[in-house]
């Protein structure tokens, strides 16, 4: 089976504005990248995402949130909080961004594709069930994960990894007290937003759910190569997701700027490749990946699809 990208043109149309690091020219580079590439380019099934619906939206955010965001275009305002600034169009990408990973999901649960990638944004991992936060307004994996189990009975339990070099604060505080959803986020700590600590591991029924593998800034690749690879395994003994979700955050990057850890692309490669050998093991190869940081111009494109040629492998 092949592997899809999904992508759409009002990804692109989300202006924040000069200066800001979450550019619309980060979803250009990572097209131009992957379609530079002929051979892997004319490998992969391209997918035109749905928008999604506010109902969907709202199996991970309240209403209230919802509303709020909505609102704010309506009353022509120019950001959401202190880093989420908008423009005309940012609401419509945010609404097509969750469905970028909804439209994913589907693809993968029709059987036509092994695994996706959503070349999308804005962002998602900071997204919190009440508020915007960190350039994010909706949670698309969050959003995913909840349209799978409540589409497809197949999907129970679901794992969602996330090796931004930010915390997913988000989406660990939409899942914190559900079992069903296993969050592990490898990230650098102490670094913004400033959670996810090693003692974060859940609450009520969640509590053993969630795994932060936190990093100090500078850490050998090799060294975070190996604890991902040992965490990845520690997870794996303890729960068999029926679908696997990546917060594909590439700002671990030796070259971001936005972060200072040492991640190069044959790391992410590597990453890569263990959660399709884990995906392959039990879940039958399915896998969604979801774009978040990265914003080094210069390499994010390489580096995204060294990503995508791996999981079409």
């Amino acid at each position: 089976m092949v592997t899809a990208v999904l992508h759409h043109p009002i990804y692109e149309k989300h202006d924040t504005g000069p200066g800001h690091p979450e550019m619309p020219s980060r979803y250009r580079v990572m097209i131009d990248a992957l379609q530079g590439d002929t051979e892997l380019w004319g490998s992969l099934k391209e997918i035109t995402p749905e928008k999604a619906s506010q109902g969907l939206i709202q199996a991970a955010h309240t209403k209230e949130h919802f509303k709020r965001v909505e609102g704010a275009f309506a009353n022509g305002l120019d950001r959401l909080d202190m880093d989420t600034t908008i423009s005309m169009k940012s609401f419509d990408a945010a609404m097509f961004a969750a469905g970028g990973a909804i439209s994913a999901v589907d693809a993968v649960m029709s059987g036509e594709v092994r695994n996706a990638f959503v070349a999308v944004r804005p962002p998602g991992h900071h997204a919190t069930a009440e508020r915007t936060m960190g350039f994010c307004m909706f949670n698309n994996v969050a959003v995913a994960a909840r349209y799978a189990q409540n589409k497809y009975k197949d999907i129970e339990n679901a794992a969602i990894i996330d090796w931004d070099v930010h915390h997913g604060n988000g989406t660990q505080g939409i899942f914190y007290s559900d079992p069903s959803v296993y969050f592990f986020s490898m990230h650098q700590y102490p670094w913004y937003p400033g959670t996810g600590s090693h003692g974060e591991t859940g609450q009520g029924k969640g509590l053993g759910a969630t795994m932060n593998l936190p990093m100090k800034a500078y850490t050998k690749a090799a060294d975070q190569n190996a604890a991902f690879e040992a965490a990845i395994e520690e997870v794996a003994s303890k729960m068999k997701p029926d679908m696997i979700f990546i917060s594909a955050g590439f700002d671990a990057h030796e070259s971001d700027p936005l972060g200072q850890l040492q991640l190069e692309d044959p790391d992410y490669a590597r990453m890569t490749r263990v959660m399709m050998e884990w995906a392959d093991e039990v879940c039958d190869g399915r896998i969604v990946s979801c774009m978040e940081g990265g914003y080094n111009l210069q390499t994010l494109g390489e580096t995204v699809r060294t990503h995508v040629a791996t999981l079409a492998a």
